[in-house]
């Protein structure tokens, strides 16, 4: 069993109260990069170009050629949401940004 230290707490604004342990390094990468890339201020930028402007800051080690790289996206992006630190503009597509 891994060590509890490699593990993180993440939400999720889809499932409120309901909470899951995801790996510590691969979610703190993924949402530092996501976190530097989302501008301040609405409407914000799509989730695809979010992903595009990434992809650049993710270590090579924990994401192989961005290998997995939209799953941990979407874990960081409804974890972030849940804990008010990023929200969806009005409107369709989805467009993040930062609070």
């Amino acid at each position: 069993m891994a060590d509890a230290s490699q593990k993180i707490e993440v939400l999720s604004i889809t499932s409120p109260g309901y909470v899951t342990h995801l790996d510590r390094a691969k979610f703190e990468a993924m949402r530092d990069a996501m976190l530097s890339v989302l501008p301040p201020q609405a409407p914000g930028i799509t989730v695809s170009e979010t992903k595009k402007r990434l992809l650049p800051l993710l270590p090579d080690d924990l994401f192989p050629g961005g290998d997995k790289a939209g799953w941990w996206l979407k874990a960081a992006q409804l974890d972030q949401e849940a804990r008010g630190t990023i929200k969806r503009a009005s409107g369709s597509p989805v467009r993040l940004y930062k609070l």
